[in-house]
């Protein structure tokens, strides 16, 4: 039986995949993560930890032994990280080093979630070998945990992935088709960037990144995400014709106008043929996977 941690396991994606783990009769399964326990369902392990606690993690992890960690635990919003550099190096930094030092002692497979956002969306459809430019904080402490992770003799892989949508029982904040979703319902007027573009992964399709990733222990880096750039305004708007909702509603804005805190790359989108060679990843478009998140989705 593999033993699997989950870190972040409160998170969008850190519950769907407990969910898609527990599946498995073959798999026993952790969860780590700060407060109580928000996944609905008992068939896992949940440990409450402070993840930045380098002895307090490395004691658990001694304990559990895992053969595989999949790290979804990071500080992600853009504009907060700008502001909170501290913390967002605690989190994004410190804690993946803690993580990755302890994958070299015990021998374990790390899997670790990166971002489009280490590139600066010049190029628009980006390799695994691109160079990476950061616009922001947050990117840099990204590029940051890559380069820590790619510079130790830990079994890694490295999934990059883009502007992930989905939804579980316990949501501790929103993403960009339930925010549409929730503002239209209730008749909002929203303004959405149209210069930006960017290629939407459905939390799904990443669980299932993570779990090949896992099964196979493929080693390197990986992109990702959904098999169709589009402006985010694109994405609102086929959000609310998917669901029947005022696509009126929808005001498109620049970036420069929206005057965010911190830079975000204009236009990044993933070649995604490695995955699909190596990791036997297999991306959908856009309208694909938010039709099946429409078939499972409840308010």
């Amino acid at each position: 039986m593999k033993k699997v941690v989950v870190t972040g396991s409160n998170g969008l994606l850190g519950q769907t995949l407990i969910d898609k783990l527990i599946e498995s009769p073959n798999h026993k399964v952790y969860g780590f993560s700060r407060g109580q326990n928000r996944h609905p369902n008992s068939d896992f392990s949940y440990i409450s930890i402070d993840l930045t606690d380098k002895e307090e993690l490395r004691k658990s992890m001694e304990e559990i032994r895992p053969d595989t960690i999949i790290n979804t635990a990071a500080m992600t919003h853009v504009d907060v990280c700008e502001q909170n550099k501290e913390d967002c190096d605690k989190v994004n930094v410190a804690m993946v080093a803690s993580l990755v030092s302890i994958c070299e002692e015990l021998d374990i497979h790390l899997i670790h979630l990166s971002t489009d956002f280490v590139f600066d969306g010049q190029k628009g459809i980006y390799k695994e070998t691109d160079a990476v430019n950061p616009l922001s904080y947050y990117a840099a402490s990204k590029v940051k945990s890559e380069e820590i992770i790619k510079e130790s003799k830990a079994v890694y892989t490295i999934l990059r992935t883009i502007l992930v949508y989905g939804s579980v029982h316990d949501m501790s904040r929103t993403n960009i088709v339930l925010w549409v979703l929730n503002a239209l319902k209730n008749n909002q007027t929203i303004t959405v960037v149209h210069d930006q573009y960017r290629m939407p992964t459905s939390v799904d399709s990443l669980a299932e990144a993570c779990v090949l990733a896992m099964d196979n222990k493929v080693e390197g880096v990986f992109h990702i995400s959904s098999s169709q750039l589009m402006s985010v305004y694109q994405i609102a708007f086929q959000v609310a014709q998917e669901f029947g909702l005022n696509t009126k509603l929808i005001q498109p804005i620049s970036s420069e106008a929206l005057n965010q805190p911190a830079n975000r790359p204009r236009k990044t989108g993933f070649d995604l043929s490695k995955s699909e060679s190596e990791l036997k990843y297999r991306p959908k478009s856009f309208k694909e996977e938010l039709l099946a998140f429409k078939s499972t989705y409840s308010e």
